[in-house]
């Protein structure tokens, strides 16, 4: 499929809405402010992102929370229900990594596409029914299907996600191979893969290095194969399509990772092929996302400060709320990735999701007695009002006397 010629038609179809509103901005911002904000936040930013209340010192970081893509996505989403009162709407996926944001629109009668058997079902899709496309976007393949059936697709895709896809629209046109530094289950990913020709996605720098070695010295091919399955473009083949190589990425990724790995494949390329061949065989460009890094920037601040344990708010397959807990886990200070403030318990029992875990854990007596400093940070997808409820259950639990043993 001719990927850029679909976007371009597709954008000009009067059933299809990205940058237009709906005239409800007023209304929805009312409304958002409301089930969203927090006046604790505001005061704890007003106060140098610090908080004092009996034994406890909050120290906040400096940006936190929903970005602007992620507000705008919501927006959107809002807009759309009362544009479309009487019409069913649905949303591909999660509209965002959030559990509370998500059980909101639920409620106001937006019904999600589910998964049958690890893919999703659009059987319940009909025509004229109107269908969210999440901020992390939506494959291309998904959105003709959609297209095709007749829908109004409201394509809430965040620029930046949109900038990746412009990138690897043009690695094609050059017939590079793009290498995709992130997960490749990951719904952008999957997104960003379907705008590809050919690719491979590599998840961290060890999954990078073991590519750029088999570039330049070759090695077992069919370990390659299984090392990188489900993570690659259809007949991929590493001795014919790591000749010319163009790096992009998953916004929610680390950004020091990203760039670690377009250095070095930018010096695997010099290597073999010499610096007059280096722009014939190597293509990079900076699509990681402002908000991500502001929010990274932001823990690497927060983790250098005196703390005794941070706590990372957001969903637990928000993988930019994963990424801030591998900063905090790296410079070995205990730390917390819940995703509401249900599971801060009032007896001082924590049920939170440790790093590079699939299962809950519990953590009793997780406050300490005495005098405490806690970091908290929120992934891009949590709403204030949520950091607000921790830090309130925080306090709670602190008053009592002592700590951990009522």
């Amino acid at each position: 499929m001719d990927t850029k010629a679909f976007k371009r038609a597709l954008n000009h179809s009067e059933n299809y809405y990205r940058n237009q509103g709906f005239g409800q901005k007023d209304a929805v911002a009312d409304e958002m402010r409301s089930q969203y904000e927090s006046t604790l936040i505001q005061k704890i930013r007003a106060n140098g992102n610090q908080l004092v209340q009996g034994d406890v010192t909050i120290h906040l970081a400096e940006s936190f929370g929903f970005c602007w893509g992620v507000e705008r996505a919501v927006a959107m989403a809002y807009e759309a229900r009362q544009h479309f009162p009487n019409q069913r709407i649905w949303i591909t996926n999660e509209i965002i990594h959030n559990p509370e944001v998500n059980e909101q629109l639920k409620a106001m009668n937006v019904q999600f596409v589910e998964l049958v058997n690890g893919e999703k079902d659009f059987s319940g899709v009909g025509q004229g029914d109107v269908v969210i496309l999440p901020a992390f976007g939506a494959s291309v393949q998904e959105m003709k299907l959609l297209h095709d059936e007749g829908c109004t697709i409201v394509d809430t895709t965040c620029p930046w996600v949109s900038k990746v896809w412009n990138t690897v629209e043009k690695h094609k046109k050059r017939e590079f191979t793009s290498i995709i530094h992130g997960k490749y289950e990951h719904e952008e990913t999957v997104a960003t893969s379907s705008f590809a020709g050919t690719y491979l996605v590599v998840l961290n720098l060890p999954e990078a290095e073991y590519v750029a070695n088999y570039i330049l010295s070759g090695g077992d091919r069919d370990e390659f194969m299984a090392k990188f399955v489900n993570a690659h473009s259809s007949r991929f083949d590493p001795d014919k399509d790591l000749v010319a190589v163009g790096i992009a990425n998953q916004t929610t990724m680390l950004k020091g990772e990203t760039e670690q790995i377009g250095k070095l494949f930018e010096r695997t390329m010099l290597k073999k092929y010499g610096p007059t061949e280096l722009n014939e065989h190597f293509h990079s460009f900076n699509t990681i996302c402002d908000a991500t890094q502001e929010r990274q920037d932001a823990m690497f601040s927060l983790v250098d400060a005196d703390i005794d344990l941070m706590v990372v708010i957001g969903g637990f397959n928000s993988s930019n709320t994963t990424h801030l807990q591998e900063i905090a886990v790296e410079r070995n200070i205990p730390s917390f990735h819940i995703d509401s403030a249900v599971r801060v318990g009032a007896d001082n029992r924590l049920e939170h999701r440790p790093l590079h875990s699939n299962d809950l854990a519990i953590e009793k007596d997780w406050l300490p007695a005495g005098k405490i400093s806690v970091g908290v940070t929120s992934g891009a997808s949590t709403p204030d009002k949520s950091v607000q409820e921790v830090i309130e259950r925080i306090f709670a639990i602190k008053a009592q006397v002592p700590v951990g043993m009522a």
